[in-house]
C-alpha cells in the first residue's frame, strides 16, 4: 500500500491526504517527527520535510504541490485542479495564496509559534509574531467570505484543492482555537460545508500530544 509520511497539525501533509481521500484512493499514514532527522527518512528525502508519498512500486514524491500536481496527472478520474486552463489557473493562484501568504502571514504566527517550536527546540512563542497572526487572519478570511459570496466554491463552482488548501490551514489553527469564526459568517459557513466532506473528517481525527483541541473542533455545528 501507499504510504505518506506526515506529521500533525502540519497543513500541507494535510492537504495530500484530503487529496489521496478526494481521489479514493486508499493509504496508510507514517508520522514522521522531522525534528529527529531520522537517517532512514532523510535517505528518501534529504530536505528532511513532509509529506513525502511513497507508492506501492516504491516511488518517492516529496513536497505537497508536487505530489498533488502527481496525483491530478496519475489518478485523473476525479480533477481537483479544474476542467479547462482558466479553472486550473484560478485554482493555481488560490493555492499560492493560502500556501504561500496565508502560511507566511497567519499559520506559522501562530501553529508555529505555539506548537511547532515546542517540538523544534526553537525556544519560547514570539509574542509579536502571535499577535501578527491574530490581526492577520481577518483580512484571509474576509477574502474567503468575498469570494463566497460569488462562487459556490472558492476557485469557482466546482469543489477543488483550493479548498483543501486553504481547509488545512484553517483546521490547523482552528485546532487551537484561533480562528474567530463569529466575526466571518461567510468563511465559516464554507468551512462547516468542508468539515462535513468524509474526506476531510480523518484529519478532525489528529491528537496533538500535549495539546487538547478546541472544545469546536471535529463539530460541524458551531
Amino acid at each position: 500500500m501507499r504510504t505518506l509520511y506526515h506529521l500533525w497539525l502540519h497543513p500541507f501533509s494535510r492537504k495530500v491526504r484530503v487529496t489521496l481521500a478526494e481521489k479514493g484512493l486508499d493509504f496508510s499514514l507514517r508520522l514522521e517527527k522531522i525534528w529527529e532527522r531520522r537517517t532512514e527518512f532523510l535517505t528518501i528525502n534529504p530536505a528532511g520535510d513532509v509529506p513525502v508519498l511513497v507508492e506501492e512500486d516504491g516511488s518517492v514524491i516529496a513536497n505537497s504541490t508536487a505530489i498533488c500536481e502527481y496525483l491530478e496527472e496519475v489518478y485523473d478520474h476525479t480533477s481537483l485542479l479544474g476542467e479547462d486552463a482558466l479553472a486550473r489557473a484560478e485554482t493555481r493562484r488560490l493555492l499560492g495564496w493560502f500556501d504561500v501568504k496565508f502560511n507566511r502571514e497567519v499559520t506559522e504566527n501562530l501553529v508555529g509559534e505555539k506548537i511547532m517550536k515546542r517540538f523544534l527546540k526553537l525556544g519560547e512563542p514570539h509574542g509579536p509574531s502571535i499577535r501578527a497572526g491574530h490581526a492577520n487572519i481577518h483580512y484571509h478570511l474576509d477574502y474567503i467570505s468575498y469570494l463566497m459570496e460569488r462562487r459556490r466554491w472558492l476557485a469557482g463552482d466546482r469543489f477543488s484543492l483550493a479548498d483543501i488548501a486553504a481547509a488545512g490551514h484553517l483546521s490547523a489553527i482552528d485546532y487551537i482555537g484561533d480562528v474567530p469564526w463569529d466575526e466571518h459568517p461567510g468563511a465559516r459557513a464554507w468551512y462547516q460545508r468542508m468539515k462535513s466532506r468524509p474526506a476531510f473528517r480523518a484529519i478532525l481525527e489528529d491528537q496533538v500530544p500535549g495539546f487538547a483541541p478546541a472544545p469546536h473542533y471535529t463539530r460541524t455545528d458551531y
